[in-house]
């Protein structure tokens, strides 16, 4: 791969508990990856324009507080709405494997429940990069 994978990582709506995607964060930056953070409480507007402003291959959310099937959704259609087609939209937290499969069929990269290995994340992510960039 010719240029460090950018990963734009958030926190949106009102969950405050950043430990876990913190780890993921230390992860992506061992893997070699460039990781943007934008911290707690960020909405779906707020991520889409960072992710335009700064060039990213991929946005990861984490979500703890059952909002996914709103907040994935609407930062889907504000990264179509910004030409952002090209970019992965994945992420994790506590999300019924049905819920999963529904923001799957709608365009959402794979989604990752608590227990998953760094290791596998960072292969999806690479994989998926490689496919779609080269």
């Amino acid at each position: 791969m010719d240029h460090k994978i950018r990963i734009l990582l958030a926190k949106p709506g009102l969950d405050g508990h950043d430990r876990g995607i913190k780890v993921l964060a230390s992860a992506f930056r061992d893997a070699g990856m460039e990781v943007i953070y934008l911290g707690l409480r960020q909405t779906p507007d707020m991520i889409v324009s960072a992710a335009v402003q700064e060039d990213v291959d991929v946005i990861a959310l984490s979500i703890l507080s059952g909002a996914h099937m709103t907040i994935f959704p609407k930062v889907m259609a504000l990264m179509l709405e910004n030409g952002l087609d090209n970019v992965l939209l994945t992420g994790g937290g506590i999300i019924p494997e049905k819920d999963m499969q529904t923001l799957n069929g709608n365009g959402v990269g794979r989604l990752f429940g608590p227990g998953t290995s760094l290791k596998e994340i960072v292969t999806y992510i690479e994989d998926w990069v490689k496919e779609h960039r080269s």
